[in-house]
């Protein structure tokens, strides 16, 4: 029987978020750097941007009034967080929120640190870019101050680290930092290119030849819109409702393309990657046009690949299910269910906390299947064994 009082098994989260405070970077950076350190604009949840240098992140698109106050925001699920956001988001308030919804342990993943690097190089964007130097800075700043988050309750909770690829020797060296001496189980990254440069570059190789040393997965998380290119809330689309639809799920299919059709896996065998937040029902339907077009045109563009992208995806992938994503069925009939992992998405607006397992649970899954995605394929994903009972 699982900590969470079910008596259905361990139940985890894969990418559960915090809420940084919106000093975190003054308090946390690098001296050197402090007279440049992000800063979060309110202490309110509802504002999840950041300012970095002369940019303000997430970038939030035509305003609009908002209707009886609530705008896109739920009453419902303020009313949820509202002892958290009194409690400044704390430790102890997130593991109340664990408790909450009857999770054991979970993955944490940043809010706020969603956007914070979404700036291009100095290179690219101008004077206003973001040096490579700065940007390990800001990643150092966030992984410490994670650290001390997790250290409250550290059987429960486990850090994701966050790597700038401004510089892939400075992202090597701050991943095994992350993994060595912070103790987190994965790394992660924004879907967006730095330098246009995508991920089945070469240059990202010693990236992930570490993350293959170390035995931690490379997870990519999307957020809202930022600066980095391509744009996978597609830019022309000004509202929340259109552009956010696209910009989760784009930003990962375009890394499963990249991370597979590359020949990133072919080169790096035991590389486990976490696609996360933009559901998974899309999956069966790119694999097949990609693997279409590897049968195609293969033999001339991706010559050392030794399988179909399909494979690579299935053997070195995990995707997250949301909690009322009811096509999950559709994926499993084409791709079983041993790459599939579940997400709260607590504390953000579109979560279903406090009754995110208990929507998860209607879905139309077996019971084995429900198991292996609320903690198998976790487990194995992360390579964290179940806890000790006490």
């Amino acid at each position: 029987m699982s900590a969470n009082g079910h008596g259905q098994g361990w139940v985890a989260d894969s990418d559960m978020h915090i809420f940084e405070p919106p000093d975190l970077w003054q308090r946390y950076i690098d001296p050197r750097w402090k007279h440049v350190a992000p800063v979060g604009l309110t202490e309110m949840r509802r504002d999840m941007r950041v300012k970095v240098k002369s940019h303000v992140i997430l970038r939030m698109g035509q305003a609009r009034p908002m209707q009886g106050g609530e705008g896109v925001w739920r009453s419902d699920y303020d009313d949820a967080y509202t002892a958290a956001e009194k409690r400044g988001w704390d430790p102890d308030s997130q593991r109340d929120a664990m408790d909450s919804e009857g999770l054991d342990l979970a993955v944490l993943f940043p809010t706020r640190g969603l956007f914070v690097l979404g700036l291009d190089t100095p290179q690219m964007m101008g004077q206003d870019g973001l040096e490579p130097e700065l940007a390990d800075a800001i990643s150092r700043a966030y992984n410490d101050w994670l650290h001390d988050f997790c250290n409250a309750h550290p059987k429960r909770f486990f850090g994701a680290g966050m790597v700038a690829p401004h510089d892939v020797d400075l992202a090597v060296k701050e991943a095994r930092r992350c993994v060595e001496q912070l103790g987190f189980k994965a790394i992660f990254l924004s879907p967006g290119a730095v330098q246009r440069r995508f991920w089945h570059d070469r240059y990202y190789d010693p990236l992930w030849a570490e993350c293959e040393r170390l035995n931690v997965p490379i997870s990519f998380h999307g957020g809202g819109q930022n600066f980095l290119r391509p744009d996978f809330s597609l830019e022309v689309l000004d509202r929340l409702m259109m552009w956010h639809t696209f910009s989760q799920p784009l930003g990962i299919m375009a890394v499963a393309v990249s991370l597979t059709a590359g020949g990133v896996f072919e080169r790096f065998p035991k590389l486990r990657a976490a696609l996360l937040e933009g559901n998974c029902a899309w999956a069966p339907w790119l694999f097949y046009r990609l693997d279409e077009h590897w049968e195609w045109l293969g033999k001339y563009e991706a010559p050392e690949l030794t399988k179909a992208p399909s494979e690579y995806f299935k053997s070195n992938c995990y995707l997250s299910v949301e909690a009322d994503e009811e096509p999950v069925k559709q994926y499993v009939e084409t791709f079983g269910h041993s790459n599939l992992v579940f997400s709260t998405d607590y504390p953000h607006a579109d979560s279903k906390f406090p009754r995110a397992v208990e929507a998860f649970r209607t879905l139309p899954l077996s019971e084995e299947s429900q198991k292996k995605i609320l903690w198998d394929n976790w487990s194995r994903l992360y390579d964290i064994p179940a806890p000790v009972k006490s």
